[in-house]
């Protein structure tokens, strides 16, 4: 093996080592729990974690941070800058998504689901960490999404348990040792912004992001599922977000980002730096799963365009 291969696979072993290590984190402190007599030791051993964490989430605002502060700060500008992210921020447009709706298999559409659902950190639990003392009109818009996520109130209806639903459908394998460690990146980097609160701001942007960009993902997607054969159905995940996404984006950016720029000095940059954190993240799952399915290059981008 030569030199530059091998560091290639060090390289490999250490990001999957710490991406399960911040995996573990994001378990133990966010699962509920009773009390017990061990609390004083769980919290002694998850200050490391939670150190490597703040580093992590350093690392990945630093590569963003010069894109970000060229954004406006006033909030119409700010607003237009965050639209646009859905034509050319990191990831869109990526051609993996015209091969899943057109040419993959079953396999490798499974695959690619059981990556999308260990990089999934529950958006509904991310919205309520989100929201906690953000001012009155964002916070009501925030609740409106979650109400949204939740089914309103309707368990048939929450967006989890949707996703749950097709993941038993296909039998994916969810075995962690399956999972690249870019997506569960992705899920750490979400679960790190919304769960600390020096990231706040960073969250709005990570989440509003999500709803900007996902629809036509989620059209592609539930379009290749279709071709495959999936019903309606255990698909509904999807096809859902390809439509309600599209308005809960319209009114994230206006009722959380715009007043929220509006009102709190020197949050448009954390905004952006979150926006970009993201779709950075989204990004390099798109690579990594092209290279997992050696479709790099595999045609032009579909006609629906923003992915």
């Amino acid at each position: 093996m030569n030199m530059m291969a091998r560091v290639a696979l060090d390289t490999e072993a250490s990001a999957a080592a710490q991406q399960r290590r911040l995996t573990a984190l994001n378990a133990a402190r966010l699962m509920p729990g009773l009390p017990d007599a061990d609390w004083r030791a769980r919290l002694a051993g998850r200050h490391a974690a939670e150190l490597e964490e703040g580093a992590f989430l350093e690392a990945a605002c630093a590569r963003v941070a010069q894109q970000a502060a060229s954004a406006p700060t006033d909030p119409a500008g700010f607003v237009a800058w965050f639209e646009a992210l859905r034509q050319t921020g990191p990831g869109q447009n990526d051609p993996l998504f015209p091969w899943l709706a057109d040419t993959a298999t079953m396999a490798q559409m499974r695959w690619f689901l059981a990556q999308e659902v260990a990089g999934e950190a529950g958006f509904d639990d991310l919205t309520a960490l989100t929201m906690l003392r953000m001012p009155t009109r964002p916070k009501l818009e925030l609740a409106r999404n979650l109400w949204d996520e939740m089914g309103r109130g309707q368990a048939r209806g929450m967006h989890g348990p949707m996703l749950g639903a097709l993941a038993a459908h296909l039998e994916l394998d969810l075995v962690d040792d399956e999972t690249v460690w870019e997506a569960a990146a992705l899920a750490n980097t979400m679960a790190g912004l919304a769960f600390n609160r020096r990231y706040a701001f960073h969250a709005i942007g990570a989440l509003g992001v999500v709803e900007l960009t996902a629809p036509d993902r989620a059209a592609l997607v539930a379009a290749g599922l279709a071709r495959l054969g999936v019903g309606a159905g255990p698909r509904h995940y999807f096809a859902l977000h390809a439509v309600l996404d599209v308005r809960h984006s319209a009114a994230w950016n206006a009722e959380v980002i715009g007043p929220l720029v509006a009102s709190v000095p020197g949050c448009a940059v954390a905004i952006a730096e979150g926006a970009l954190m993201r779709l950075a993240c989204g990004a390099a799952c798109f690579s990594r799963y092209r290279g997992e399915f050696a479709v790099i290059g595999c045609g032009a981008p579909h006609p629906t365009g923003g992915l």
